[in-house]
């Protein structure tokens, strides 16, 4: 079964990549592939399950005694109904509520007008100067902010700077490789980089100072390199705001809100830092917040008929729901293998057979541009616990062992590569997922024009740090 579960996601990927030639939506191939692979998972055998969760499986029958008195494949099954897929699904619903709230406030901004006070700031057309703002705004919003809400916020400003489709998926693409290097070198930066943060696998004066470089390389060239194949300037986008009347919501009013909304989205890790509480919760509290605000806001605009207020409501109609859907498919199909076990041999056989944190991390990498990110770097976290400089010291092989101590190589290596890798495939990233669906770009097109030079930025960023480590 767990072969078959193996296949069958090979093939729901190809069909993803496939949409414009199967005519057939992502959204629907990714719901079909994570809840299918479910299925076949709760008709795996008992033995396949408990063996790659034997101390779960043994604390759920603990704490639920009622059980003990039923066959093996009947504790597996209420095991993967009780526990398992709750678990899972209440880890997706996490993200998917944070993108939920985060897609609403940058679209609440957006219907306002908001990015125009910084649209109207960037005066140049010429492609190549556009794409380097682009690259590097995005770099370092996305080391504040999460890189999927960094990546929400520049499409939609792209959207008002260019015109061609066929334009914005290379800015968006560039977007996408920006976004998740520029994550990669901050505490917060990324989900990644927070769970090695608060597990103390890392500092956050040491992964800032160690991985700066290297994730500026990971955008530099392949920027470099696209720029290169760019000419002339930008063809600019018509206002095709549907309602988005200045004499309905003055200027200051709509800097008010663009100021709010950012400040909501800025708000989410300082709340998660205070709180301890996950993101979803952060920005959902900003979003109820700001749905007060503009209540009272239009409460207080008489003149307005209802058709001329965009209030929250109306601005949830306008959410990318199918990419939500999605994204809700393809974390689960992940989920469905990591509970089957496949992540945990992944890392076992990285562990035990390859053996060198350099290759072992460049295998993660590239995985990432498949695989979610969360449960790789979580199973190279459970490959080793974070050990003090004493008891490596003492360990068999203590030069090798010296690379798992806090901030040392290996953790550093997984927290640049699980994020950067992200950007060979455009599914490989909540960025580039959001950046997919928000933009319709196609899985083949970014692979023939964007991917390889993706790796080019991924595989120098590794030598940036390679070469730091040997001045």
């Amino acid at each position: 079964m767990v072969t078959a579960m193996i296949v069958i996601f090979i093939l729901g990927y190809v069909f993803i990549a496939l949409e414009n030639k199967t005519g057939i939506n992502k959204a629907a191939v990714a719901l079909i592939l994570g809840m299918l692979l479910w299925t076949l998972f709760i008709f795996s055998a008992a033995s396949t399950v408990i063996q790659a969760n034997a101390t779960s499986f043994s604390e759920f029958l603990a704490a639920h005694k009622e059980y003990l008195s039923l066959s093996k494949p009947e504790q597996v099954m209420q095991y993967i109904v009780n526990l398992q897929i709750v678990d899972h699904l209440g880890n997706v619903a996490e993200i998917l509520f944070y993108l939920l709230g985060a897609m609403t406030i940058v679209e609440l901004m957006d219907i306002h007008k908001g990015f125009e006070g910084i649209t109207g700031r960037i005066t140049t057309r010429n492609k190549k100067k556009l794409l380097w703002l682009i690259g590097f705004i995005t770099f370092f919003m996305s080391s504040v902010l999460d890189n999927m809400t960094s990546a929400i916020v520049m499409i939609m400003l792209l959207q008002k700077l260019l015109d061609k489709p066929q334009e914005r998926w290379i800015f968006g693409s560039v977007v996408v490789i920006a976004a998740n290097a520029g994550g990669a070198w901050t505490p917060i930066g990324d989900v990644t980089t927070i769970m090695l943060w608060i597990n103390d696998n890392i500092t956050s004066g040491d992964v800032i100072r160690s991985l700066f470089f290297p994730s500026v390389a990971a955008l530099a060239f392949p920027l470099w390199i696209i720029s290169l194949q760019l000419k002339g300037n930008v063809t600019p986008t018509a206002d095709k705001s549907v309602g988005k009347d200045l004499n309905l919501v003055n200027r200051k009013e709509s800097n008010i809100i663009f100021i709010l909304g950012i400040l909501c989205l800025l708000s989410v890790p300082v709340f998660k830092s205070l709180t301890h509480l996950p993101p979803f919760a952060g920005i959902l509290l900003a979003l109820g917040l700001l749905w007060v605000y503009m209540d009272i806001f239009y409460n207080r605009k008489k003149n307005l008929s209802p058709a001329q207020q965009f209030r929250l409501p109306y601005v949830l109609s306008k959410v990318d729901f199918p990419t939500i859907l999605f994204f809700f498919g393809i974390l689960m199909a992940v989920a469905a293998l990591e509970a089957v076990g496949v992540l945990k041999d992944l890392s076992v056989f990285l562990d035990q057979d390859v053996h060198n944190v350099y290759i072992v991390s460049i295998i993660i990498g590239f995985l990432s541009s498949v695989i979610d990110n969360v449960p790789l770097v979580a199973a190279s976290m459970g490959m080793y616990p974070v050990l003090s400089p004493q008891a490596a010291a003492a360990m068999p092989e203590p030069a090798y062992m010296a690379n798992f101590v806090q901030d040392g190589t290996f953790w550093e290596l997984i927290a640049y590569c699980a994020g950067t890798g992200g950007s060979i495939l455009i599914i490989g990233s909540a960025a580039g997922v959001v950046v997919m669906g928000l933009e319709k770009i196609n899985f083949m097109w970014y692979v023939k024009h964007i991917s390889g030079w993706a790796i080019v930025g991924f595989l120098a960023g590794i030598g940036i740090y390679i070469l730091q480590k040997l001045l």
